[in-house]
């Protein structure tokens, strides 16, 4: 942690030779106040702002760009930039929302202003800091005696509040996310215990408090948007259950918003466990909601990887509760996430289809598998990115990248970015594998290697790591080098390099180093159609 000196951002951001520089941040937050950044209109009369406030919105957000444009030039950390506040009270008082050039609008451009300045940039997040001091009352968010006497601008407990509102950047930017919600039913989404009170008898609906249980679904729908599995996991008996979900008509969620269920009596660990190997997500990426503190606590003290979500006793605060959890946060949405759900109902049919093949490699061509291979491109790139950050189990060096990061290599003659897309018979898994390989002297060097675990063990992997070395090796290339780096979740891709004909050239501290002949074909699985951009499949 480096923090600056008092209200010298602009300083440090425009000194190359500044201590921030020299700390080398992965993440910067610029949290400037409206009166620092606009004295004037923050503290002058009301007809001197309204007269310039085209003026001062363009100066201050010209200011800021400066500031951003500084810090992109020296750095590709990652930039939380914060809003300009409103004042409780504006200098006309009431007067001020009758004009469209007062105090408030003037404040409203600038922020318009600044969301356009960070829109420009890679790896630059706005925070909503008005929005911020609305949600928690703006006549508490400040101390004005602290403010005057020693310059500290905020009230005790606004601190709080703002640190969390922070974690909900840094929690995406350093990939501690949850993938997936695992649900309970009764009480949790719906009010009541259908087994006992049947169906007429749950309460789910307008009037409260069934009200307060289609909020929760409202929630949940808006997380299963942002890409987050759902699944449920319920003490039930399982036709009680379903009768809901396909019968009642105020049901908000449906049956194919979830990828796995598990409707039975066994213990909420044991059916977590099994959750977790059945969308083949590591169980620290799987968050759990349920109203009863007995089963929560239960899974704290068995899995207490699984992040647990605390709720309230009142079922109209459930909603609040799940929507202010940190760990489902995104900072990015890509085309992989809003398809997610689908993507998970068509492993289900892909499933069914391998119990019937009889060998694997009938069920390989049976699947009918298209793969396209290319240079990522600013098109892709936000997603190679998210793929670096959240790829555990198959990532054979496990290095993490931003979006910048990720551009200025893809734009860099020494290296090669490679994105892979695939799609099968049963749908489209999107983007989901990333190869980047540098060059020097005779050797093609595989910096990172990953593919999404929605595709393991389906000789995708292997496309992709003969399409690498058939690129290096029409650059006239002599050999293909790549490090295996284990983790504790990465035991998968462990053997990768070795069952494709890679020897081992250096071990150290449980790193190997991996080397390929160029000079020999690294075979391409003959049930694998490569389809470039803008071609027809071969």
């Amino acid at each position: 942690m480096h923090v600056g000196a008092f209200n010298a951002y602009s300083k440090e951001l425009l000194d190359p030779q500044s201590d921030l520089y020299g700390f080398d941040p992965q993440v910067v937050i610029l949290a400037t106040q409206t009166r620092d950044l606009l004295p004037e209109l923050w503290n002058n009369d009301s007809d001197l702002a309204a007269q310039h406030s085209e003026a001062v919105a363009v100066r201050a957000a010209a200011d800021i760009e400066h500031l951003i444009g500084s810090l992109r030039s020296r750095s590709n950390a990652h930039l939380i930039l914060n809003t300009l506040e409103m004042p409780s009270f504006p200098n006309a008082g009431i007067l001020d929302s009758q004009r469209s050039t007062g105090q408030s609008e003037t404040i409203r451009t600038v922020n318009r202003h600044i969301r356009e300045a960070a829109a420009k940039h890679l790896g630059i997040y706005v925070l909503d800091y008005d929005a911020l001091i609305a949600r928690f009352g703006r006549l508490k968010w400040a101390d004005e005696s602290k403010w005057l006497t020693m310059r500290m601008p905020l009230a005790a407990d606004s601190f709080f509040h703002l640190a969390n509102e922070y974690i909900r950047f840094l929690l995406p930017l350093c990939g501690r996310v949850c993938k997936a919600l695992l649900i309970d039913l009764d009480n949790t989404i719906w009010g009541g215990v259908i087994g006992e009170d049947g169906l007429d008898g749950i309460k789910l609906g307008a009037e409260y408090p069934g009200n307060a249980y289609l909020e929760v679904q409202r929630a949940i729908l808006d997380l299963h948007r942002r890409g987050v599995i759902l699944a449920i996991c319920s003490k039930n008996n399982p036709e009680d259950a379903l009768e809901v979900f396909n019968r009642h008509e105020a049901m908000l969620l449906r049956l194919d918003h979830f990828a796995a269920t598990r409707i039975n009596w066994q213990s909420k660990p044991e059916n977590i466990r099994e959750l977790a190997s059945e969308l083949n997500i590591g169980i620290d990426a799987l968050a759990f909601l349920d109203d009863n503190p007995l089963e929560r606590e239960e899974v704290r003290m068995l899995l207490p990887e699984v992040h647990v979500i605390d709720l309230p006793s009142s079922a109209a605060l459930f909603a609040g509760a799940l929507r202010s959890t940190p760990v489902f946060e995104r900072l990015a949405l890509s085309q992989e996430d809003r398809d997610r759900g689908t993507y998970y109902l068509a492993e289900q049919q892909r499933a069914r289809l391998q119990n019937r093949t009889v060998t694997l490699e009938d069920y390989y061509r049976s699947l009918e598998m298209v793969v396209e291979i290319g240079a990522a491109t600013s098109r892709t790139i936000a997603r190679v990115a998210q793929l670096t950050q959240k790829t555990n189990q198959f990532n054979l060096t496990t290095r993490r990248y931003s979006e910048q990061e990720i551009a200025i290599k893809a734009a860099d003659a020494r290296w090669r970015v490679y994105a892979l897309s695939a799609a099968d018979r049963f749908g489209d898994y999107g983007l989901v594998g990333v190869a980047i390989t540098s060059r020097s002297n005779d050797v093609c060097e595989i910096d990172s290697f990953l593919l999404s675990c929605r595709i393991i063990g389906r000789s995708v992997e292997t496309a992709l790591l003969s399409y690498v070395a058939r690129q290096a090796a029409s650059e006239g290339l002599r050999w293909l080098r790549g490090w295996y780096l284990p983790t504790r979740k990465s035991a998968p891709s462990k053997d990768f390099y070795q069952k494709h004909g890679f020897k081992i050239i250096s071990q150290s501290d449980g790193q190997t180093l991996f080397e390929y002949d160029l000079s020999k074909e690294l075979t391409w699985p003959q049930w694998v159609k490569l389809q470039t951009e803008g071609s027809a499949a071969r």
